[in-house]
């Protein structure tokens, strides 16, 4: 793997998050988001090829990866990684550039594509459109958990003793084979005196307090301009039913949709394969 660029994006005094960059400083940029509890590493494979023709740049999400917690009694939502990301193109002078998103940060990137039509060429989507919504069936119960507990508590971090064990966690959790997990789980430990343990802010464990509605979601996905490619696992992910994500692919004016065989990690899985969907897409 070609060893990227570090660089922190300072966003305020109480906030920096940090972006992983490969490829030349003259070629045209392409933002990548990662999903939830990954970080850049979720890049390391397709990033180097994707390099021959972009910049690419993998932003870690607060609360992910190298990149910082927001402060005591703050929560993650949807909403606000939007215009953290927004803060972070001004950040990195990307006035308008391509963006690829994966899970999380795939549904990050339809909302940023919708509002801020102006700074997106191309969107890319790799199992995600959109972000998880709310039927209504479960809301209630979803907003008393969101409050059973204090605001500053998340689940517990698990300690290991080694990088090995943690990988072996992480492919127990996420089907991925170990040296897939590899990057991720490499970049996502701090090392304390008491083992190894993950970077991530526990709070990023709680579930939300609200959720946007279907409805809202695909007002959202039609005001998004840039032509836009979505890839999904065959197998599909049970969260993202092949119905939902039909319907709402019909609301985005320009959109082409593929499929690959894999797991919900394509880009790490089949990096060559998931490279040349890009390179290819036709709309």
């Amino acid at each position: 793997m070609t060893a990227p660029i570090e660089q922190h994006v300072v966003l305020s005094p109480y906030l920096s998050l940090t972006a992983q960059i490969w490829g030349d400083a003259d070629a045209p940029p392409l933002l990548a988001l990662h999903g939830w509890l990954d970080n850049a590493g979720s890049y390391a494979y397709l990033a180097p090829i994707l390099a021959q023709g972009w910049r690419v740049m993998a932003l870690e999400l607060p609360g992910h990866g190298h990149s910082g917690h927001l402060s005591a009694g703050a929560s993650y939502h949807y909403l606000d990684y939007v215009n953290a990301v927004l803060a972070a193109m001004d950040a990195l002078q990307l006035e308008r550039c391509a963006l690829v998103g994966h899970s999380l940060g795939a549904g990050i990137a339809s909302l940023i594509a919708a509002a801020a039509p102006q700074r997106i060429e191309h969107l890319y989507l790799i199992e995600g459109l959109g972000p998880l919504g709310d039927d209504g069936s479960h809301t209630l119960q979803r907003f008393r958990d969101a409050f059973s507990a204090p605001a500053t508590q998340g689940k517990s971090l698990r300690t290991f003793r080694d990088v090995d064990q943690a990988i072996s966690a992480r492919t127990l959790a996420s089907g991925l084979r170990a040296d897939l997990a590899r990057p991720i789980v490499e970049r996502g430990l701090l090392e304390t005196e008491n083992g190894w343990r993950w970077r991530s802010d526990s709070r990023l464990t709680r579930p939300s307090a609200a959720r946007l509605a279907e409805s809202q979601i695909c007002a959202l996905l039609a005001g998004i301009e840039a032509p836009t490619a979505l890839l999904l696992a065959n197998p599909v992910t049970p969260y993202l039913p092949a119905p939902l994500m039909q319907a709402r692919a019909s609301y985005v004016p320009r959109i082409a949709v593929d499929h690959l065989d894999g797991g919900h990690h394509l880009q790490l899985e089949h990096p060559q394969a998931v490279a040349a969907w890009l390179h290819n897409v036709r709309w």
